[in-house]
C-alpha cells in the first residue's frame, strides 16, 4: 500500500516517448500485485488456464513490458526479498483484509451480485512462489535484467536511481522517494483506462513522473524531514500519529515539532533507519538481451495455453520495433 504522499509531492506528466532509452527500475511485486487485482474475469474469478493455474501476472507482465519496450524504455525488474521484522503488523492486517473479502466475494457471487463479487474479488490476490519464479522465467525470456532484493524492492530500485545506474523507479507507491530515488514514474504499467469506483464509466490514466529534488524544495524540507512526515501519517512499518494528516505532518516537520510527537511513535528511529539505511545487494548485473521467442512461447502458449496468434502479433510488434529503434541509433551516429 505504501505511505499516502499524494498531495504532498511535485508530480509532472510523462509520455512512454519521453522515456525512451531510459533505463527503469520497476518495482515487481507491485506490478504483479496490479494485475493479479486488476485482469480478471467478469464475475472476479481470476484468468486461468485448463489446469487451474492462475495466469493473470503473466499476461499483464508480458502485454505491459512489451508495450515499454515498443516505446524504447529499458525495464529492469527489482524483486522483493524478506520482508523487514518491522512489517510484520502490516503483513498480518492484510491478510486479515484479503480473508475478509474473500468471504465477502463468496457471497456477492452466490446472490448473483457480479460488480460487488469483481470488487472484493480484486482485494484478495495472492502472490505465490511459483508466480514469482514463472514471472522471473518470462522476465529473462524477454531479455531483460532482473534483480533480489535483500530486504525491500523498492529500497533496492531506489539504491540503482541514486548511483545512476537507471534513470527512476517506477512503481505505484511512493516510498521509493523516502528510500531516495531522484526520481520516481507511476502510472507506467497500469491501464490507460481506470473505471470510477460505483460508476460505469473510466477515466484516463497517465504516467507522471516525481522528482525529489522539486518535491523536497517545494516541501522546505530534507529527505529525512519526508521520511518523519511519512512516519508521523504512517507507513507499513509504523502506525501513524491518530489525526494527524499529510498537511498536519508537513506542519510538524516544518516547524521542527517532530519529537514532541516522536513518543507516540513506537519504534520510530528503527523506521528512520530503515528508510535511510536500508538493506541492499550489490550483487547483480544489468544487461539488456534479445529476447528468446522459443522460450516466451514455451511459458506462455506450451505450458499455459496463450494465443500463440496473440503472443505472435506482440512479438512481430516488438521485432519491428528494434528494427526501428536500431536505424534511429545508426542514423544519429552517421549524421
Amino acid at each position: 500500500m505504501g505511505v499516502n504522499l499524494r498531495d504532498l509531492v511535485q508530480k509532472q506528466p510523462i509520455s512512454i516517448s519521453e522515456l525512451a532509452n531510459k533505463k527503469l527500475a520497476i518495482d515487481t511485486y507491485n506490478i504483479l500485485y496490479q494485475f493479479l487485482a486488476a485482469i480478471r474475469q467478469r464475475d472476479g474469478t481470476s484468468l486461468m488456464d485448463s489446469k487451474g493455474n492462475v495466469t493473470s501476472h503473466l499476461i499483464g507482465l508480458f502485454s505491459r513490458t512489451a508495450k515499454l519496450l515498443e516505446g524504447g524504455i529499458k525495464p529492469c525488474f527489482v524483486f522483493d526479498g524478506e520482508a523487514p521484522a518491522l512489517k510484520a503488523e502490516t503483513q498480518q492486517q492484510r491478510r486479515l483484509i484479503k480473508e475478509a473479502a474473500r468471504k465477502k466475494y463468496l457471497i456477492a457471487k452466490k446472490a448473483g451480485k457480479i460488480e460487488e463479487a469483481r470488487k472484493y474479488a480484486q482485494q484478495t490476490s495472492r502472490l505465490t512462489p511459483e508466480m514469482v519464479k514463472e514471472s522471473k522465467q518470462l522476465i529473462a525470456a524477454m531479455g531483460l535484467p532482473t534483480v533480489q532484493a535483500m530486504g525491500d524492492g523498492e529500497a533496492q530500485a531506489s539504491y540503482m536511481a541514486i548511483k545512476g545506474q537507471v534513470f527512476a523507479v517506477a512503481s505505484q507507491d511512493y516510498d521509493s522517494l523516502l528510500f531516495g530515488t531522484p526520481y520516481l514514474v507511476r502510472n507506467l504499467t497500469i491501464s490507460e483506462k481506470k473505471k470510477v469506483p460505483g460508476a460505469r464509466k473510466y477515466v484516463e490514466v497517465k504516467p507522471e513522473i516525481v522528482s525529489l529534488a522539486d518535491t523536497l524544495n517545494y516541501l522546505k524540507i530534507d529527505l529525512g524531514g519526508l521520511v518523519k512526515v511519512a512516519i508521523l501519517i504512517g507507513t507499513d512499518f509504523n502506525a501513524g500519529v491518530k489525526g494527524v494528516g499529510p498537511k498536519t505532518a508537513l506542519k510538524i516537520v516544518q516547524e521542527g515539532k517532530f519529537d514532541k510527537y516522536a513518543p507516540e511513535i513506537p519504534r520510530a528511529e528503527s523506521v528512520m533507519n530503515l528508510f535511510l539505511r536500508p538493506a541492499i545487494t550489490t550483487n547483480y548485473s544489468l544487461k539488456w538481451k534479445p529476447f528468446d521467442e522459443d522460450k516466451i512461447k514455451k511459458i506462455l502458449c506450451d505450458k499455459h495455453e496463450f494465443s500463440e496468434k496473440r503472443i505472435n502479433l506482440a512479438l512481430n510488434r516488438l521485432r519491428k520495433s528494434n528494427k526501428q529503434q536500431q536505424q534511429a541509433n545508426l542514423d544519429s551516429f552517421t549524421s
